[in-house]
C-alpha cells in the first residue's frame, strides 16, 4: 500500500491511516513528494510530472516486494492515485481522499486569477510580483491538535499552484480510463476541494463506493473522523485486494 500526502503537506498527513493499514497486515510506504519537506523554493521548481513520476517509482518498488499493490492518496495524493490508476490497470485498488478537481471559494478564485491567462496591465504587474501566497489559518483541518502538529509548508508558491491546477485538468480527462476499483471519501465541509468533486470523480471513474463525511474539513485522514476514514479504506482493501499479510 502506497499512502500519498497532499500539496504543501508531508507524510504526517497519512501516518495515522498508514499505521492502521499496517496493523491490518498491509505493507505500507508513505513517500515524500518532490519539492516537499525541504523549502518552498524547492516546491516552486517542481512540476506535476515530478510528483507523478515519484509515485510511479514507489509503486514499482512495492511491486518488487508485494504481489498486489494499492494506492491511497489525500488531496493532491488522491489525484496522483487516480492518475496512476489510469496508467496502471493492474493496481489492486485506489482510494481517493478529498481529491480536488477544482478549488472552491476565494482560494479557488485567487488561484485561477494568478495562474490563468494574463489580463490587463494591473493583472500582469501583480503576477510578476507575487511568488508566494500565505496559507492563512494553517491547514484545512477541524481537529486543532492535528492542525497545530501538521508540519506542512505555511505558504504556497504560485508557480507550483499553477502546476496543481494543470494537473487537476489532466486527471479529470483520464478518469474514464481507470480500471481498478475506486473508493472516494470526501468531507461535506471541505473548504479546499468542494464536495461536488467527489460526485464527479465517482461518476467518471465508476467508483465502487463513495463515503461523504459530515464533520471533517479537507485533510480527512488526520481530522476528527480519521477513524472512519481508516475503517473505510481498510474494508475496501479487504474486499477488493489480497487479504494475506504482506501481499498488499
Amino acid at each position: 500500500m502506497i499512502c500519498v500526502h497532499g500539496f504543501t503537506g508531508s507524510p504526517y498527513e497519512m501516518h495515522y491511516l498508514g499505521a492502521a493499514l499496517a496493523r491490518a497486515g498491509a505493507t505500507v510506504r508513505g513517500p515524500l513528494l518532490p519539492g516537499h519537506g525541504t523549502s518552498l523554493d524547492d516546491l516552486e521548481r517542481t512540476r506535476w510530472q515530478d510528483w507523478a513520476a515519484a509515485v510511479e517509482r514507489e509503486v514499482d518498488a512495492m511491486h518488487r516486494r508485494c504481489r498486489r499493490v494499492a494506492v491511497v492518496g489525500q488531496s493532491l495524493g488522491g489525484l496522483l492515485a487516480l492518475h496512476l490508476a489510469a496508467r496502471r490497470p493492474g493496481l489492486a485498488a485506489v482510494a481517493s481522499l478529498a481529491a480536488p478537481l477544482w478549488l472552491g471559494g476565494l482560494s479557488g478564485y485567487v488561484a485561477r486569477w494568478l495562474t490563468g491567462p494574463s489580463g490587463g496591465r494591473i493583472h500582469q504587474a501583480v503576477r510578476q510580483r507575487v511568488r508566494m501566497l500565505p496559507k492563512l489559518g494553517g491547514s484545512d483541518v477541524r481537529d486543532r491538535r492535528a492542525r497545530a502538529e501538521n508540519p506542512g509548508y505555511d505558504g504556497i508558491p504560485v508557480r507550483a499552484l499553477g502546476e496543481l491546477l494543470d494537473f487537476m485538468q489532466v486527471v479529470h480527462a483520464v478518469l474514464p480510463q481507470i480500471a481498478p476499483p475506486v473508493l472516494v471519501v470526501h468531507a461535506r465541509r471541505d473548504h479546499t476541494a468542494p464536495v461536488a468533486c467527489a460526485a464527479r470523480i465517482a461518476e467518471l471513474a465508476r467508483a465502487r463506493r463513495v463515503r461523504i463525511l459530515p464533520r471533517s474539513f479537507h485533510l480527512i485522514a488526520i481530522d476528527v473522523e480519521r477513524d472512519l476514514v481508516a475503517a473505510e479504506v481498510s474494508a475496501f482493501l479487504r474486499h477488493h485486494a489480497a487479504s494475506q499479510p504482506g501481499e498488499l
